[in-house]
């Protein structure tokens, strides 16, 4: 079936937004600037900030569905329960939310570290990770049975993930910082694993709520945003080694010093802008696709996103063209088709139907010249 125009407007919002997401946060972490006790500018290396700014982008999604809410409950004619946006149970406890939110905090900071020590490319392919571990968790606590399908794709993207950290290692311009890079992809890949838990405990507690979905991410973004907020004081006191740190006092995260970056070169003010629009238009368009189309086209869409991060990332030169890479996201691309049944597996039970008609046939073309044969005989 033909796609809608609105459905194709969602399609390339959803993989702009979510380019511009990733690509505005790299961006972030490449621009110098002067500290607050700094006497040369250098990268502005403060993923919790960051994290911070993405929950920001959540939180905006719950202004805009109390907008919209808002303009369609002014009809008096129960449009509020017809739209796909806002339709659902609106009475229900926030704090349901907090458990995710919370597994979203770690996993997001635990990225935006990583993304600091590696590639932005790197950085989305093995975020495809999360499938693995989602297929576990689901099996697990969840009681679903994984076919023998979903497991060969698994092993597809277990391969690629392996190829990818592989071209990290091997890639010429690390400039020797090849534990840097090992530690970035290990950190994502880590972090995958609480995303899943967060999908899973989504899935098994919120899911039956029927929450409208705009809020929900909304409410995480506020408990995100919040619960970061007060960790940010502790992580001013908590040294921690060079490699996840170039702030002058050591700390985990020196939030008064990412202002005085800010305020020295209001340069940084362009991605951070970009990645608090991007990630509010990212997950209002996710959403939507989910609800308009189907989950997996918006898998099929976060891939070609990883094409855009990665084409970008190879032509302002972030990094070098590795072919390893190129085989590495070649089989996490099958994986993620042969899991979801799409693409792949179709056509080739479409093939082997074909061939068993055909010798179904044959068998009985060939029946009435075997019998023939024996009334002549």
């Amino acid at each position: 079936m033909a796609w809608t125009g609105y459905q194709v407007f969602l399609a390339l919002l959803l993989v702009t937004c979510g380019s511009i997401n990733t690509i505005s946060t790299k961006w972030t972490d490449k621009i110098k600037s002067f500290g607050k006790d700094d006497t040369t500018p250098r990268q502005f290396n403060h993923p919790f900030i960051q994290a911070s700014i993405m929950f920001m982008g959540e939180f905006l999604c719950v202004v805009v569905f109390k907008i919209l809410f808002c303009r369609l409950q002014r009809k008096n004619d129960g449009s509020e329960d017809q739209h796909t946006l806002t339709k659902g149970n609106r009475n229900f406890s926030q704090f349901i939310l907090m458990p995710p939110a919370m597994c979203d905090l770690i996993a997001t900071s635990t990225m935006y570290v990583g993304l600091t020590l590696t590639y932005a490319s790197s950085f989305q392919m093995l975020r495809g990770s999360v499938i693995i571990f989602v297929a576990l968790f689901s099996k697990f606590f969840l009681g679903r049975q994984l076919g023998s399908r979903r497991w060969i794709g698994i092993l597809f993207i277990a391969v690629g993930l392996a190829v990818v950290g592989v071209s990290d290692m091997l890639s010429n311009d690390n400039k020797g910082d090849t534990t840097k890079i090992l530690i970035g992809d290990c950190l994502i890949v880590l972090a995958q694993i609480i995303t899943a838990t967060q999908m899973t405990y989504e899935e098994k507690y919120v899911g039956s709520l029927n929450i409208p979905s705009l809020q929900a991410v909304g409410w995480e973004g506020i408990f995100g945003f919040v619960v970061l907020s007060i960790l940010l004081v502790p992580m001013y006191f908590i040294h921690v080694p060079s490699v996840f740190s170039n702030n002058p006092r050591g700390v985990l995260e020196d939030a008064i010093d990412a202002f005085y970056m800010i305020k020295h070169n209001y340069m940084l003010l362009v991605p951070i802008t970009g990645t608090i629009f991007s990630i509010a238009f990212f997950n209002f368009a996710g959403i939507s696709v989910t609800k308009e189309i189907s989950a997996t086209t918006r898998m099929v869409l976060d891939s070609i996103r990883t094409i855009v991060i990665w084409s970008v990332s190879l032509a302002i030169g972030w990094q070098n063209f590795h072919p390893l890479q190129l085989l590495g996201f070649a089989s996490l691309l099958f994986g993620m088709c042969i899991y979801n049944d799409i693409i792949v597996m179709r056509p080739l039970r479409a093939i082997g139907r074909c061939l068993c008609c055909r010798a179904s046939e044959d068998d009985e073309m060939r029946q009435p010249i075997v019998n023939q044969q024996a009334d002549q005989a």
